[in-house]
């Protein structure tokens, strides 16, 4: 062989090795980058092994951190100054057992039946436990998000829906405060939280729930943003139950501290807007709105009840203000998302007048107990609020249109929705303090209840 033909046999062999070489890493190359690709983001339809929404994360874990303080220690605040002092221990005992009790009880329990698939009138049992949620930090930090809150963990929509299963029951204590044994509290609070609280949750916010307005398949859809239904008009309704199966207390007295109950007020009305704007469960601009028009509400409310009991009563109080802004904040409540401003200042006002009505010429009329007036706030304030969301919604901010943009049928939905969450509520409340008295007995005997529930249940008093 000629050595000009050899040397252009080596060049070519050379060439094509180097050829084959250069596909076979750009072959290898495009593996791996497929592989190290990150992982799509969750949001719409992509519901699983997906990254979640940084913005959207960090603006629920806040929303989570300003509702669980609405209860510890804002609820427990705001209770504790309007009992007298002898009571005062008891009280604040009282939400914050509530708090763990009902934790335990989302973790095992709870959660799964009210926020996951399963019935129109309850969730199935997937997640008992918290079972099987995919939080895998080695892959790009991917998980399955709930369907209802597409672009978070599932891990934070957990924790956010827990402090509303937290402060719902605890409300309730604002009824039989002053005179129920606590064991038969720890005993209701347990077995409302899963036979009342978990199903009425999955009727109006469950993703199957037969009230639910995300539920397609609902011939009657609620309009609930944030828990008129759900948290106040239940927590309330069951508080009036615990009033008529107690009886009215031996002997009451003025507010014990209302500086107290001032400090309870303000945690509420700052820890609210992660109850209503949180309720978006996105940092966008349904959360913006939702924070604008619970500010206005709270503030209206606050002021028309001030106003209504200095005309009345001659003075305006400092627990009377502060009575006012929780009514607007109630009120406000299922319709955070759905209302513009012009809404929240009628709500406001219609709160700041009927919850005064509810917490004096109501409780008169029917001549019951309710201690510090969780039905006259919570289940007058959510009715009011629940009903005027059917007239003041706006399409353009929620989605869905009431009856001053034509469409009527959505206020007679409201109403359908606050009359099942009421009878349900009042029958099975009933049903279970019957069996909690059979048991355990509800009240505390007469000698404690003269001497105060702090030296006798619990053994402390406030000097």
């Amino acid at each position: 062989m000629e050595p000009a033909t050899y040397a252009r046999q080596r060049l070519v062999s050379f060439v094509a090795a180097l050829l084959g070489t250069t596909l076979l890493c750009l072959a290898f190359g495009d593996i791996a980058l497929a592989q190290d690709a990150a992982p799509p983001v969750c949001g719409g339809k992509i519901l699983e092994k997906c990254t979640p929404n940084s913005g959207d994360t960090a603006w629920m874990l806040t929303s989570v951190a300003l509702v669980l303080m609405m209860t510890i220690p804002g609820l427990g605040l705001f209770y504790g100054g309007m009992v007298r002092k002898k009571n005062v221990g008891d009280t604040v005992m009282t939400s914050f057992a509530v708090a763990c009790l009902v934790t335990i009880l989302f973790a095992l329990l709870t959660y799964s039946m009210a926020f996951r698939a399963g019935t129109p009138f309850v969730g199935g049992l997937d997640r008992m436990f918290l079972k099987d949620i995919l939080s895998d930090i080695g892959k790009g930090g991917i998980g399955n998000p709930n369907p209802l809150a597409a672009t978070i963990p599932e891990s934070v929509y957990i924790c956010f829906q827990m402090t509303f299963a937290i402060i719902t029951p605890a409300l309730i204590a604002g009824a039989f405060a002053e005179r129920m044994k606590f064991s038969a509290m720890l005993w209701f609070i347990g077995l409302w939280a899963i036979f009342v609280y978990a199903p009425i949750a999955h009727w109006v916010w469950g993703p199957d729930g037969f009230l639910a307005a995300g539920n397609d398949a609902a011939s009657v859809k609620v309009l609930d943003f944030a828990g008129g239904t759900v948290v106040h008009i239940n927590a309330g309704v069951a508080g009036l139950m615990c009033a008529i199966m107690l009886g009215k207390r031996s002997e009451t007295g003025p507010a014990h501290n209302m500086v107290l109950t001032f400090i309870g007020a303000s945690l509420l009305w700052v820890g609210w807007f992660g109850f209503n704007a949180g309720s978006a469960v996105t940092a966008g601009m349904q959360a913006g709105m939702a924070m604008l028009v619970t500010q206005i509400a709270t503030a209206v409310a606050a002021f028309t009840w001030m106003l209504v009991e200095w005309q009345l009563k001659g003075k305006p109080t400092v627990v009377g203000i502060c009575s006012g802004a929780v009514a607007g904040l109630v009120a406000i409540t299922p319709a955070s998302g759905f209302v513009g401003p012009v809404g929240a200042f009628a709500i406001g006002i219609a709160a700041g007048a009927f919850c005064y009505w509810g917490c004096t010429g109501l409780k008169r009329m029917f001549s019951y107990d309710d201690a510090l007036d969780c039905f006259g706030v919570h289940a007058v304030g959510g009715i009011v609020g629940a009903l005027l969301t059917g007239v003041f919604a706006v399409e353009q901010y929620g989605g869905t249109a009431g009856v001053l943009e034509g469409n009527t049928g959505q206020f007679f939905n409201q109403c359908i929705g606050v009359a099942t969450v009421i009878v349900y509520d009042a029958v099975v409340s009933l049903i279970i303090l019957a069996v909690v008295k059979i048991f355990v007995g509800l009240r505390v005997a007469k000698d404690t209840e003269r001497d105060g529930l702090d030296l006798a249940l619990h053994g402390e008093v406030i000097q």
